[in-house]
């Protein structure tokens, strides 16, 4: 039964409709669109249908649009705007990677549909938590809906922009089945990081805010700063737990290249979730003294070795003496770019005051730039307990996954996402963290291969049938 998919995808029948499809969809496609548009629309087919065919093939090309897709404008329909809008604002934007993954997302559908035994939802630890958070943000969409709060049809977009990183984490536990496919789709993350950073130390020489590729007029430097910092997590973690010499300085100059677009996104959040990233690698680590070593010579050094913008970022948050606002950190004042962010928390607890149970819905109340006070006021009580429940089920089920994985090849994978989830809790008391598309799907796809591990068929492969991307991450597990 099980092979009964495989056997029937690799058939004739399938390739023919596919053909078939194509040509009927492009064929309109190219009547009545532009050629631009027509290129991306047949590129987004082609991606559907090859999803359908191979699933392993679609959480590649999920992993590689996260940060690599450039994004796309093809109009707007009221107040939602498709791709990068002309000015800043309350618009949805729809990137180049949500069209991905709702393409792959229809492929996954339509392939359960048509296997029944493939199953749509695989049974997680996370599934309870995941569910009950979705229902709150329907829950109090709908009733600030009910109440004026929220236009349905802005309010219905930024929910499923709000739990479509849930579809990425259910392909991954949905997908995967061995330790072979878990090296090669981790090669494919690593890969992506890499070229991400490369790219972000090119922009450098322009003077301005390192941003993720393919940002647009408007670059969000705090997301990308975000990203590298719950991916240094992963490739720091690697460096403490490889074995031999070659590896862990491997491991170490791969974080180096990821430090250095960290520092120049200016982003100040991510650079204080950095801290208690480094802090619980020091603590679960066993090779922690290296790590001390290591981030002690960089408080010496580091008035010396930090770059000018970034010893300016830091004066001008607490030491400058124009721009300041009301509010003091012991005798400095802040900055007044952060006293905004003090002042919308206190909008926003203010006006969950008034609606404390299930707040005004999705979009119903003021732009906040701050993952916990946003899901407060838009959810109530009733959503932020669903929310603080998820993450603490995703801290449990990673804890017990980091345990049973001591002394295996990925110790240091689950280790590096424990010191990443902190990070990212850290980093969403300065922004909306936990809805930002280039750092949450990245996120639950490492939160789907977490949860996975203590379950995958244990499988050894000879090294000589490895690929160079599997044997990388299989030569540091600890002996």
């Amino acid at each position: 039964m099980a092979n009964r998919s495989a056997e029937f995808l690799a058939g004739p029948i399938p390739l023919i409709a596919l053909v078939l499809l194509l040509a009927l969809g492009g064929g309109f496609i190219v009547a009545h669109t532009t050629a631009g548009l027509s290129l991306g629309a047949v590129l987004l087919i082609t991606i559907l249908f090859t999803s359908f065919l191979n699933s392993e093939l679609a959480l590649h090309i999920i992993l590689l649009s996260m940060l690599l897709s450039p994004e796309i404008v093809v109009g707007g329909l009221g107040n939602i705007s498709i791709g990068k809008p002309m000015e800043k604002g309350e618009a949805l934007v729809l990137r180049m990677e949500d069209l991905v993954l709702m393409a792959v997302a229809l492929a996954w559908f339509a392939r359960t549909a048509i296997f029944k035994e493939l199953g749509l939802i695989r049974k997680t630890p996370l599934n309870r938590a995941i569910f009950g958070y979705t229902i709150s943000l329907i829950l109090a969409t709908l009733l600030g809906v009910f109440f004026g709060n929220v236009r349905p049809l802005r309010g219905f977009f930024y929910t499923m922009k709000y739990l479509e990183f849930f579809v990425v984490y259910f392909m991954a536990v949905n997908y995967v089945r061995d330790e072979r496919q878990v090296r090669r789709l981790l090669a494919t993350v690593l890969i992506t990081c890499a070229i991400s950073a490369v790219i972000g130390i090119a922009q450098i020489p322009t003077g301005e805010r390192v941003a993720a590729p393919f940002e647009g007029k408007y670059g969000e430097p705090n997301t990308f700063g975000g990203y590298l910092v719950f991916m240094l997590a992963l490739i720091l973690a690697q460096a403490l737990t490889a074995q031999g010499l070659p590896a862990p300085l491997g491991w170490a100059a791969f974080a180096g290249l990821l430090a250095l677009p960290l520092l120049y996104t200016l982003s100040r959040s991510s650079w204080l979730a950095a801290i208690p990233m480094l802090l619980l690698l020091i603590a679960l680590s066993r090779r922690r003294l290296i790590l001390m070593v290591g981030l002690g010579a960089l408080v010496v050094l580091g008035p010396l070795a930090f770059p000018k913008q970034v010893v300016d970022r830091y004066n001008y948050t607490l030491n400058a003496k124009v721009d300041r606002g009301e509010y003091r950190i012991g005798g400095a004042r802040l900055d007044t770019s952060t006293s905004a962010r003090f002042d919308s928390w206190r909008q926003g607890l203010q006006g969950w005051a008034r609606r404390p149970l299930f707040g005004y819905g999705v979009t119903g109340f003021a732009f906040m730039d701050a993952q916990f006070v946003r899901v407060l006021v838009e959810t109530g009580l009733v959503g932020l307990a669903a929310f603080v429940w998820l993450l603490w089920r995703t801290w449990h089920v990673a804890w017990d996954t980091h345990k049973r994985a001591a002394g295996t090849r990925f110790e240091g994978v689950t280790l590096g996402y424990l010191a990443g989830l902190v990070a990212m809790i850290i980093h969403s008391l300065g922004a909306n963290t936990f809805i930002i598309v280039r750092i949450m799907e990245p996120f639950w796809f490492m939160t789907g291969i977490i949860t996975l591990l203590p379950q995958l068929e244990k499988s050894e492969v000879p090294p000589g049938t490895m690929t160079g991307s599997e044997r990388v991450l299989t030569e540091t597990r600890p002996r």
